[in-house]
């Protein structure tokens, strides 16, 4: 039976918690003079005094067992509270005045998807971009490994939440301990952010952008405060930002074990040097497409298609050109890259690097067992062997994912979206990528779609960020079967 208490507690908790990040933007509007700290103070205030209601509802006395269906619900109803407290500031600023859109550039930044409704995001008060900025953020490393570095008071088992919300299938820990390892990833990714801020900073851009820019590079977001997304800066910022989004894009083990200086660890894992190895064969191919196709020079066709290659495995979004001009080819590859998906552990959405390469070598060797039926062959990532458990979890993630895409196309479609489009846009949202094609291509937005569509593409992009299990669990029966 599911034991309510615990969810109340942290959810009421990480409700709180919102609220109070809320209250940081307030200094932000003041300095800048931008004239919506109001609305942060009412957001802050009606965001804590719902988290606290929360807190203090008494289901039952036992609050301290936290099995796995307990962790799958306090994660989803974190992350919906988040999404839905975290859109109040667009709305109570009166920048955006419909609910629906408010709601969807609130989930669009807690799943670090980057997708706006926001045609004109240079009018935008400072306040409101800066909570653009940072929703993306927390969303990046997420708030329940937050929670679970800073909040022991919670008094919980932290595996069962970690786990529910960890990006991809990993095995790697930093440490043994899942609060000092939740503690060390934070820590790191704050160190990363700081170091790009400062390069940033000193390269050109006013200490504002280079925040904002900061925050959402190292999320994998993309929400940037110009309308012309990175296209706005100089080409070393576009380099600078594009070795970043490469870093994020990686395992936190393997950064971790760079900071270390193990590098015999980093050179030996196969996802590393795919991932390597993936991002330079289509720089090359996508590279020479955009040179063919236009009329730019080497070095700057070189340059977008680098940009744009990581700025799409990585699912940050971030936009340097636009790519739907540079060909059908090149269109097509662009599109593929949507479900590509960075490594496993890192803060980028998608599929996931390690499953298309357990999955590529699972299917080679089919061949190799149908030649030898009665042969053990078995799959081996970085040397071990992957468990039978794993490989079919794998595949019926893979599956699964396939199987979402094509509803929520299908869904689209049913509510008067154009197939093209249709596709861009569940295709992006599944993988918390930002722009798609169609007309939610790069240089367009989601602001010309009806409500329906919003509320829709709003509930994928949170069942990409969470793995699509975490929250499709909840609508089986087996969850909530009482044993």
């Amino acid at each position: 039976m599911i034991n309510f208490q615990p969810i109340t507690n942290v959810v009421g908790i990480l409700t709180v918690l919102i609220g109070l990040m809320m209250l940081t933007c307030i200094p932000v509007s003041l300095i800048f003079e931008s004239g919506d700290a109001g609305a942060f103070f009412e957001s802050a205030f009606i965001t804590i005094i719902a988290g606290i209601l929360i807190w203090k509802i008494k289901i039952s006395e036992e609050a301290s067992s936290v099995n796995k269906r307990e962790g799958y619900l306090i994660v989803a109803l974190s992350w919906i509270s988040m999404g839905i407290f975290s859109s109040l500031p667009y709305y109570l600023s009166g920048f955006v005045i419909n609910p629906v859109d408010a709601i969807f550039e609130s989930f669009s930044g807690i799943t670090t998807t980057g997708a706006s409704i926001i045609t004109d995001i240079e009018f935008l008060p400072k306040g409101i971009l800066f909570w653009r900025s940072l929703t993306q953020w927390i969303g990046g490393m997420g708030i329940i490994v937050l929670s679970v570095a800073l909040l022991p008071l919670l008094g919980i088992g932290g595996v069962e939440l970690f786990t529910a919300e960890a990006p991809g299938p990993t095995a790697d820990k930093i440490h043994p301990r899942i609060k000092e390892t939740a503690k060390r990833l934070w820590l790191l990714y704050f160190g990363l952010t700081m170091v790009l801020m400062s390069l940033l900073y000193f390269e050109g851009m006013n200490l504002f952008d280079a925040i904002n820019h900061a925050f959402t590079t190292m999320a994998t977001g993309g929400f940037s405060t110009k309308n012309s997304s990175a296209a706005d800066f100089s080409p070393m910022i576009q380099y600078t930002l594009a070795i970043f989004m490469f870093i994020a894009g990686m395992n936190y083990f393997i950064v971790y074990s760079l900071y270390k200086r193990k590098f015999s660890k980093v050179w030996s894992n196969e996802e590393f040097l795919t991932y390597v190895k993936i991002v330079i064969a289509l720089t090359i191919v996508v590279a020479f497409g955009v040179y063919f196709n236009s009329e730019q020079g080497v070095e700057k066709s070189f340059r977008d298609a680098f940009f744009q290659v990581i700025s799409l495995i990585t699912t940050t979004g971030y936009v340097s050109a636009d790519y739907t001009k540079w060909g059908n080819g090149v269109l097509v590859i662009c599109f593929v890259m949507l479900f590509i998906g960075a490594s496993a552990g890192s803060t980028a959405g998608g599929i996931k690097i390690i499953r298309h390469l357990v999955f590529l070598k699972n299917s080679l060797l089919e061949f190799k067992r149908i030649l030898h039926p009665r042969a053990m062959i078995r799959i081996k990532i970085n040397k071990e062997l992957v468990a039978p458990r794993i490989l079919t979890h794998i595949l019926v993630f893979l599956l699964v994912y396939l199987f979402s895409f094509i509803i929520g196309t299908v869904v689209l479609c049913f509510l008067n979206v154009d197939l093209v489009t249709s596709l861009g846009a569940v295709a992006t949202s599944l993988g918390n990528v930002g722009p798609g094609i169609g007309n939610v291509g790069p240089v367009d937005n989601f602001s010309h779609l009806s409500n329906p569509v919003k509320l829709v593409l709003s509930f994928i992009m949170l069942v990409g960020r969470l793995e699509l299990f975490t929250i499709l669990i909840l609508f089986t029966p087996y969850f909530w079967k009482i044993n």
